[in-house]
């Protein structure tokens, strides 16, 4: 069970996939605009309401824009999703009746566990971000500053519990239907440590190492590659990769942004005064280029692509990351809200980044000066190599099938 972007919902089909083709008969619970994702993988599907891109287009999605701070954007996001988390209760309640374990992102952790307390149903985490408090790093979805161990501590518990928030007016109406006690916010996330509700993580351990300060139960398994079923690229595609030198790919995403024009203009600009050739996704901040030497591109497999780049400039989210980091080309980090400021910190000390451009200080300039030094310096794309084929030999899977094994007993 998953909600959120399609980067909260690809990785889902690779793990999915893989449980499958171990015996386990799997469902991907998610909205229903991303069924196609699943096309192939041998995996169900369970549509859940809520169009998250109409929801982030809308005026109050666009309101996101106006918090220039990561707390206010938070805030916001917050109350964004306590509007819309009571429209899904009713789909995950029905997808959870017909199975027998819920695997659960951090999108759903809260309600998700109260559903499988109620049903008296087995259930794990599978998150893709690390949001347990720990003294080593500040929260991710405050940009993963550090306000040192105490502080980061601090600031992580905040986060814990505006997480919680989000439920607030949802879990008790379930806990009511599924005939539970009440339980404060608080109390019931303080009764899933306790417990010590197991929670596997999506990511290398080699990106971000284990917090040593964790709890028992809170693991770090190794990336979720999205399915992908032989993935090729359009004709078109393949036509402008063979007419000259490997290209830049520019995309961001899930994001949406203020002006496309102005930001599309300086990509542009950007690329053509550092020399070099782009690959421009539309996605869904619109983004759009022309000329000989750009290519405007729509939905396409990263696992595909990415290899055969010069170097990727992105977002930064959790996903789009993962496939620059598999890929094994360097990157150009440019973040917009939330942990991307944390993934892109993470490209950065890994080497396979130069400095990021956040999204907000972007200009032709600054985004030409990082592209001439991730891809001029070789030093990038030896580390990015190198790098690649470590994170190529993990098994994200494995943990994650052992635990499952282990809970549907």
């Amino acid at each position: 069970m998953t909600a959120g972007s399609r980067g909260d919902v690809a990785p889902f089909t690779g793990l999915g996939h893989g449980l499958a083709r171990a015996g386990h008969e799997v469902t991907l619970v998610t909205h229903g605009c991303f069924e196609p994702l699943v096309a192939g993988a041998g995996i169900g599907f369970h549509a859940l309401p809520v169009d998250p891109r109409a929801e982030l287009e809308s005026a109050r999605g666009r309101g996101l824009h106006r918090s220039s701070t990561g707390a206010g954007k938070l805030l916001r996001m917050v109350e964004m999703a306590r509007r819309l988390v009571g429209r899904m209760t009713d789909e995950l309640l029905a997808a959870a009746r017909v199975n027998d374990v819920l695997l659960l992102s951090s999108s759903l952790g809260p309600l998700g566990h109260t559903i499988a307390e109620g049903l008296r149903l087995p259930s794990m985490g599978v998150y893709l971000q690390p949001l347990a408090p720990t003294g080593e790093f500040g929260p991710p979805v405050l940009g993963g500053h550090s306000w040192g161990v105490a502080g980061n501590r601090l600031a992580g518990n905040g986060v814990s519990m505006a997480v919680e928030q989000v439920f607030a007016s949802t879990v008790p109406a379930v806990r009511a239907r599924l005939g539970l006690p009440h339980r404060a916010p608080g109390a019931a996330r303080r009764a899933r440590e306790l417990q010590g509700w197991p929670v596997h993580h999506g990511f290398s351990p080699l990106v971000v190492p284990r917090p040593r300060d964790w709890r028992p139960g809170l693991d770090i398994c190794g990336y979720w590659w999205p399915y992908d079923t032989e993935p090729r690229l359009s004709p078109e595609l393949e036509e402008f990769l063979a007419s000259g030198p490997p290209p830049v790919f520019v995309g961001l995403g899930s994001a949406t942004v203020p002006d496309p024009g102005r930001l599309s203009a300086a990509v542009v600009g950007a690329l053509r005064q550092a020399g070099l050739r782009g690959v421009i996704q539309r996605g869904w901040g619109e983004l759009e280029a022309a000329g000989d030497d750009m290519l405007t591109i729509g939905e396409v497999a990263h696992s595909a692509l990415f290899p055969r780049m010069a170097a990727v400039v992105h977002h930064c989210g959790a996903g789009t990351t993962a496939a620059g980091l598999r890929a094994g080309v360097p990157a150009v980090p440019v973040p917009v809200q939330f942990d991307e400021g944390f993934w892109a910190a993470r490209l950065v000390s890994l080497g396979v980044a130069p400095r990021p451009v956040p999204l907000r200080r972007l200009t032709t300039a600054t985004l030409a000066s990082a592209l001439v030094r991730a891809t001029r310096d070789p030093s990038y794309g030896e580390r990015a190599r190198a790098l690649a084929d470590r994170i190529g030999a993990e098994d994200g899977v494995g943990p994650v099938l052992e635990s499952l094994n282990r809970l549907s007993g």
